[in-house]
């Protein structure tokens, strides 16, 4: 049988022929790509991992020093209050001791005139009562000069502050709620009250 050469397909271009001034030869899927892979060569953006450079980033070294130099301050912060706190803890007590000290000096003269007037009674009562007298009166003016004074008045209006009412009496010469008797007296006023004063308050009708 005779051979007939092939007849070229005009619809189908000849990968030898050139192509045409100004014509766009389609890809050919079976050459390879020439040139390294997309994405590993030089021109590529993508930067090296912190491995690569076999230590960590300078930025890691930055954030590792600051956070060493915010725990040093953190530790210094917590010494300083530390020793603040002990500090006045010391100031507190001595100035607790100191004032303990005066109010009991105070009450050295009050201790001195009772030995006095129980030494010098003798056998006379009456010197005796005037002599206690006196120092329950000297007592009562240390007191209020530390800053609390005395209250034992009768006839006065009952004040629920500076008055404890421990009984309620009958009684026609005395206005409705007005204090007929202290029972013990008060000392103090306000936020410096060392007790009310016990009193007995005449019965409202």
């Amino acid at each position: 049988m005779p051979i007939h050469p092939r007849e070229s397909d005009p619809a189908v271009p000849d990968p030898a022929d050139p192509a045409p001034e100004g014509a766009v030869r389609p890809p050919r899927g079976d050459l390879p790509r020439s040139g390294p892979p997309a994405g590993t060569g030089p021109d590529t953006d993508e930067e090296p991992g912190p491995d690569a450079a076999g230590g960590p980033t300078p930025s890691e070294d930055q954030h590792t020093a600051e956070l060493k130099e915010l725990e040093d301050r953190w530790r210094r912060a917590l010494a300083d209050l530390d020793n603040l706190r002990k500090r006045h803890a010391r100031e507190l007590e001595r100035e607790r001791t100191s004032e303990r000290s005066r109010t009991a000096a105070a009450f050295l003269p009050v201790l001195d005139n009772l030995e006095l007037a129980l030494t010098h009674a003798g056998p006379d009562p009456g010197a005796i009562v005037e002599g206690v007298r006196a120092v329950r009166d000297q007592g009562v003016s240390v007191l209020e000069l530390l800053g609390y004074p005395r209250h034992a008045e009768t006839g006065v209006a009952f004040d629920p502050a500076l008055h404890e009412v421990v009984g309620v009496v009958q009684d026609p010469d005395a206005p409705p709620g007005t204090v007929v008797e202290v029972l013990r007296p008060g000392y103090g006023d306000g936020e410096r009250q060392l007790r009310p004063a016990a009193v007995t308050v005449a019965k409202r009708e």
